[in-house]
């Protein structure tokens, strides 16, 4: 496996020259970076001429995460492939490269207001159903061997508990702290693992006139309960309507009923462990709110999904 140099235009333009040399001379625009000071980042993402996206890395951590990508879209594009799929047009790993085809449309994340959040979760449910299929991960592991658990955790509860109440309301660190509580004792029990995409919220989705047109970066892709996936889902759009949308349409397709409660938990350590680092290093909040504001979110998401987080015993002993 061999990464570029650096994220710079004229590296991209030198590894499609050798994976897609019909690519090799058209306009280079790069238009994601999160490389920073850790290597673990050293990775972005190109227009090319217009019409296609291509993914490259200048590190080693970041290149596993690639060619770990790479290696899972080639399985899951065997036939029978799955839905809402990257069309790849070229893929290599020396020099490392991902070249798919650039789909019109917005992030759920945009239009999540404007979409019938029933048909939103239809949708999502029928990638989810697909994806989680033991027959998927048959053929994906039959590609890259074994797959390991997700990549992409949250931070540990302790993380949260150590560092999180100064960030928030005095009122609401001792709930902030019996919520952890609550979520480490719903995560223990184990359930069972599938193949999960991993980051599968509404900015790795593109969608069109009510339609899910692609399901994006499959880097983090591995094994997890079927719940890690929806993680998210609570805090995209107002409400939780979408969440419950997606979960009644997953049950409906699979058979298999989704637990709400292990959902938010693993909403819980993602949405906190986020605030947590964001606050810490300065960053913004992706809307522009407070620690505090998200708490009094998640305090809604509880009541709305009918789960108390302080009863049978489960926060704090």
């Amino acid at each position: 496996m061999r990464w570029l140099d650096e994220g710079s235009p004229a590296a991209i333009a030198a590894a499609l020259k050798q994976v897609a040399p019909a690519l090799g001379d058209d306009p280079i625009v790069v238009r994601e970076s999160v490389g920073g000071h850790d290597p673990l980042w050293w990775s972005a993402s190109a227009v090319v001429g217009e019409q296609f996206v291509a993914k490259f890395a200048w590190s080693r951590p970041a290149a596993l995460r690639l060619a770990h990508e790479i290696a899972v879209l080639a399985a899951l594009t065997r036939k029978p492939a799955i839905p809402f799929l990257p069309d790849v047009v070229a893929s290599s790993t020396d020099p490392l490269l991902l070249v798919t085809r650039l789909v019109p449309g917005k992030a759920l994340f945009e239009v999540v207001d404007s979409l019938d959040r029933d048909d939103v979760g239809r949708q999502l449910a029928h990638f989810m159903s697909e994806l989680n299929h033991p027959a998927t991960q048959e053929r994906v592991e039959s590609v890259v061997g074994e797959l390991p658990p997700v990549s992409m955790q949250p931070v540990a509860t302790d993380a949260v508990r150590a560092g999180f109440g100064r960030w928030v309301r005095p009122d609401q660190r001792a709930a902030v702290m019996q919520w952890c509580d609550w979520a480490d004792r719903v995560l223990a029990t184990p359930h069972p693992s599938v193949l999960v995409h991993g980051d599968l919220h509404g900015g790795n989705q593109v969608w069109d006139g009510g339609d899910l047109r692609v399901v994006l970066d499959f880097e983090t892709a591995g094994l997890a309960d079927a719940e890690y996936d929806l993680r998210t889902f609570p805090g995209t759009g107002p409400g939780i309507e979408l969440l419950t949308a997606t979960m009644r349409h997953y049950q409906q397709i699979t058979g298999r009923e989704l637990a709400a409660e292990r959902v938010m938990a693993w909403h819980l350590r993602t949405a906190l462990s986020d605030a947590l680092w964001r606050s810490e290093a300065g960053v913004p909040l992706p809307d522009h709110r407070t620690p505090s504001a998200w708490v009094d979110d998640l305090a809604k998401r509880f009541t709305a999904l009918s789960i108390d987080p302080y009863a049978l015993g489960l926060a704090g002993g």
